[in-house]
């Protein structure tokens, strides 16, 4: 299975994603803070990046740009409780592969995260 990176300000939504995909088999490291899980990534290979847009000190969209420059293959999915179209265009031009809206839909999450890391293998 794959190892994925959770980000969201909130914690309940962190623990609530690793639960889920951890049922799944994933290997899952959850955080709440921008520059820790770019740490985590600059010292461990991350299949896909979960992140949520609206963060305390960057938002997603930066935070996954900065994650291309570490990682170019690293896949992403974006979570927002304030979806614009504008916000999912610039995050799609970025790299993200899929866009979740908030409350987390447990279904939308495996499907989307099951999509994404199906695609990957396949290009590889």
């Amino acid at each position: 299975m794959a190892r994925i990176m959770v980000l969201d300000d909130v914690l309940d939504a962190v623990v609530l994603i690793e639960k889920i995909l951890t049922k799944q088999g994933h290997e899952v490291a959850g955080f709440t803070d921008e520059e820790e899980a770019l740490r985590y990534v600059r010292k461990h290979r991350v299949d896909l990046a979960v992140l949520d847009i609206k963060l305390g000190k960057m938002n997603g969209i930066e935070v996954l740009a900065e994650l291309k420059r570490i990682d170019p293959a690293i896949r992403a999915v974006m979570l927002t409780g304030y979806p614009t179209v504008a916000g999912a265009r610039q995050a799609l031009r970025l790299g993200a592969d899929e866009y979740c809206v908030k409350p987390i839909d447990k279904d939308e999450l495996e499907i989307k995260v099951a999509r994404v890391l199906e695609r990957t293998a396949l290009k590889m």
